[in-house]
């Protein structure tokens, strides 16, 4: 590219999310952080808020204060609905500005989908087929024709890295799928105490959401739209007393080929990938390996009953779940090295 380092923009850049994409940032070879924008704190120091941040950074300043004209991509890592709502403003005004959003806003191709899982109206609907979802190794060519990426949710992608290949080939049997997730509480966000008010929140093991998740709209949409096969699951998604990390276990039953099968498939896939590893057959697999990069670790495990299988997947939640995958989804988009500032 002609244009030097990127000048990015970052707004909810003191959100956990935020605070690792900054973190992530500042470091970066080709990124200059032009503005950290938040709605409380105006004018304090990036480090105030996160400690590992050591490089001098524009202060905390309002979105309203972005001079949209001196930016090449800005990351939003905010509540859902304000995403849409900056894009619609500037999206047609400065047609070189690229977005990576965090949230939901652009995830779900249905707008009104969006509205019932999401309890707000779709305010730039006409915006949503200019916008690619991306889980980063699904579509490293596809990316660069657009100007809107929605970063995928966590739980989606520790559960499609491994799921959609296995689907995609036919090795396993799609009629009765169980997916539980259990992730550390950062994935709640900085309002936790406000979306969960059970005891002991920090010291114990929470089971919420188990018919109603909303990722479960981005799954199914995501499956049918790769795979072009309607499959059925159950999801239950766990809380933690941890601060980050995620492990997902799937249970699944296979088309009469064995563990091994599965493994070279998944093998295969990811052969070339920087990011995903797959594990030798039935390793015990837990998040500590992954915690702080972007890594995917996966292992296949065999069970007592016949042709029946466990796959296990371990991400960071606030990492390859969002910030990481964000930044590698940068990396897609603006062709540099794909595993650039990540590790």
């Amino acid at each position: 590219m002609s244009i030097g380092k990127l000048k990015i923009a970052i707004i909810g850049a003191t959100g956990y999310t935020g605070l690792d994409l900054v973190n992530i940032l500042s470091k970066h070879p080709k990124c200059k952080i032009v503005y950290l924008c938040a709605t409380k704190k105006l004018g304090k120091n990036i480090s105030f808020f996160d400690k590992r941040i050591k490089k001098k950074l524009p202060k905390i300043s309002s979105a309203n204060e972005i001079d949209w004209k001196k930016i090449n991509l800005v990351f939003l890592s905010l509540p859902n609905g304000e995403a849409q709502r900056i894009i619609k403003k500037t999206f047609s005004k400065y047609n070189k500005l690229k977005y990576i959003d965090l949230s939901a806003d652009f995830r779900l191709r249905n707008s009104l989908i969006y509205k019932k899982n999401y309890k707000i109206k779709h305010r730039a609907q006409n915006l949503i087929k200019e916008s690619l979802y991306s889980i980063s190794e699904f579509n490293k060519d596809k990316i660069r024709k657009f100007r809107i990426i929605a970063n995928p949710g966590c739980y989606p992608t520790s559960i499609q890295i491994p799921l959609i290949p296995l689907i995609k080939k036919n090795l396993i049997q799609t009629n009765d799928i169980t997916i539980d997730s259990k992730s550390g509480y950062s994935g709640a966000g900085k309002n936790l105490e406000k979306k969960f008010n059970h005891k002991n929140l920090y010291t114990s093991t929470y089971a919420y959401g188990v018919k109603t998740h909303r990722h479960i709209c981005e799954l199914d949409q995501e499956i049918l739209k790769v795979t072009k096969k309607k499959i059925n699951f159950s999801f239950n998604p766990y809380l933690l007393p941890t601060f980050r990390g995620m492990l997902t276990s799937i249970y699944v039953k296979t088309n009469d080929v064995n563990a091994k099968k599965i493994r070279s498939e998944l093998i295969k896939t990811y052969k070339r990938s920087k990011f995903i590893k797959i594990l030798k057959l039935n390793t015990q697999l837990g998040s500590g390996n992954v915690l702080n990069t972007n890594k995917c670790e996966i292992s296949i495990c065999e069970t007592r009953i016949k042709n029946k299988i466990v796959i296990f997947s371990a991400i960071d939640n606030l990492v390859k779940g969002a910030s990481g995958q964000a930044i590698q989804n940068m990396n897609l988009l603006y062709k540099f090295p794909e595993n650039m500032g990540l590790k």
